[in-house]
Parts: structure tokens; C-alpha cells; sequence
């Protein structure tokens, strides 16, 4: 396995439409896209990411990789179990949603606060080109958001509402995350 460079903001690649994977390719043992896979996950791990889309590691391709299981950034969150996502769709996003303060590998210092739907269903494959869909709610829901939309050649900030709520991490610990924690 590999480390895959991180692809930052201002690289073309990251607002681009990421094309979708043939599912034969996938589980074809000729191809590199499981090992493209692995790699992706041992760099999600090395970054302490919670997420990461294939554009993120310059590859304009369909597919994300998640896991949680206590990360510093998200502190107290639900764990999300290690998942392979290929050709991922989004679609009944709840009217409600959620703000929520977001950080991503692309934009490495940054967290702003994003607008989420709490609820989406889930419709994709997995690694072994077995079909997924489910219903997802919470923190699972908002890194699905996240990751996905970097396949459409989104990045959070794009779906800030109010860019008085972006922040550098350093002063988001310091000065964002004592005030949501002081009780109202």
C-alpha cells in the first residue's frame, strides 16, 4: 500500500465531475482499483481523516471511502464502520437540516460551518461491487454529504451560508469551540 498525495484547493481536479467506475473494472483481477482502494484508506488513516473522495488523491473517479471511531476533530460523534463507496447517490435529503462545523484534507486548516439535511438515503456499491442503499441520519449523513459532493466538484465552503463562520483551525479551537461549549 501507498500514501496518495492530497489534492488541495486550487487544483483543478477537485471541481471537476468525477466520472463513474465500471463496476467490471471493479472486480476485474487484472485492475489496480482495489489496490487504488487500499491506498485510499491507509491515506484517509495517515491524514486522521473521516472521509475521503477519490478527487481528494487526484483521481476523477466515484469513489469514497469513510471511517470513524473517535477522532479528535469530531469529538463524541457515533463511529461509522470502514466503508467503500462506488458510484455513490444521494437522494431524499430531509427539508431539515443541520449546521455543523467541517474540516476537509483538501482544505487541511480550515473549518467553516455547513447547512446539512439530518436524513438521505443512500444508493451505491461497494467494493465488491455488491449494490448498497440504506437511510442515514446524523454525523453519517454529513460526512455522506461531504464526501459526495466532491464528487460533483463541491467542496464545503461552497455550501456555507455565512463566511463570518469560516475559521483557521487554530482559532476555531480557540475561540469557536469554548463559546459552543458554554452552556446558553
Amino acid at each position: 500500500m501507498a500514501l496518495l498525495k492530497i489534492a488541495k484547493l486550487g487544483n483543478p481536479i477537485l471541481r471537476q465531475i468525477a466520472k463513474a467506475v465500471d463496476l467490471n473494472e471493479l472486480v476485474d483481477p487484472e485492475s489496480e482499483l482495489q489496490t487504488f482502494i487500499d491506498d485510499m484508506i491507509e491515506t484517509m488513516h495517515h491524514e486522521g481523516g473521516v472521509g475521503l473522495a477519490a478527487p481528494q488523491v487526484n483521481q476523477s473517479i466515484q469513489i469514497v471511502v469513510l471511517e470513524y471511531a473517535e477522532n479528535k476533530r469530531y469529538p463524541g460523534e457515533i463511529s461509522i464502520p470502514l466503508t467503500v463507496l462506488i458510484n455513490p447517490v444521494l437522494s431524499d435529503y430531509s427539508k431539515e437540516t443541520k449546521e455543523g462545523w467541517e474540516s476537509c484534507l483538501s482544505l487541511v486548516d480550515f473549518r467553516g460551518l455547513v447547512p446539512r439535511s439530518t436524513t438521505i438515503t443512500l444508493n451505491a456499491y461497494d467494493r465488491n461491487g455488491r449494490k448498497i442503499q440504506k437511510t442515514v441520519s446524523g454525523f453519517e449523513a454529513v460526512v455522506l454529504q461531504h464526501e459526495i459532493d466532491h464528487l460533483q466538484g463541491y467542496v464545503f465552503i461552497d455550501r456555507m451560508k455565512d463566511f463570518t463562520k469560516l475559521s483557521y483551525q487554530e482559532e476555531f479551537e480557540k475561540f469557536w469551540v469554548k463559546k459552543e461549549e458554554t452552556p446558553s
